[in-house]
């Protein structure tokens, strides 16, 4: 009997270690992988959000052309979507300023910025995005995350430290 291709959801803070997992989960597992950035904003100055529509879209066209995949990111509007599909959840529920440290260790991320110094120039930003996590009421936050991973009726994982292994 052959095992169901997994098609995994990722979420968490930013600078929870969503991307990291997710590429080693790319190299073990033989998974697509979509970076939810890639298609939640515009490419303007400042950034502004890609309509619903058109994000779901593309993630749509993602979803059917791979059998196997992982979509990560925090942006609980489209990870919903996403989970409608998926056979897997697994929520990176670590620390805040375990999330703050791991942004300042943070490697350039050349398809987010287009130098290391814009890069570090949206640091201070993201540290205090990250650290209003527990506090914010948005798509982005620890309470709609947490609201994704109870409904979610397949697999799940909560992931509370960033030794625990998934």
């Amino acid at each position: 009997m052959s095992e169901m291709p997994r098609k995994i959801v990722l979420l968490g803070n930013s600078g929870s270690g969503k991307s990291t997992l997710a590429k080693r989960l790319v190299g073990e597992a033989h998974l697509a992988h979509l970076d939810l950035d890639t298609v939640a904003w515009l490419p303007t100055e400042p950034p502004q959000r890609q309509s619903l529509s058109v994000s779901i879209e593309r993630i749509d066209q993602f979803m059917q052309h791979n059998t196997r995949w992982i979509i990560e990111g925090c942006y609980t509007d489209l990870l919903s979507h996403a989970a409608k599909s998926a056979n897997e959840l697994i929520y990176l529920d670590v620390p805040t300023e375990q999330c703050v440290a791991n942004a300042l260790a943070r490697p350039w991320e050349s398809h987010k910025y287009s130098s290391a110094e814009e890069q570090n120039r949206n640091l201070p930003m993201l540290l205090e995005w990250i650290r209003q996590y527990p506090h914010r009421t948005d798509t982005f936050s620890q309470a709609a995350h947490n609201g994704l991973f109870e409904c979610f009726t397949g697999k799940k994982t909560r992931v509370s430290r960033q030794a625990d292994s998934v």
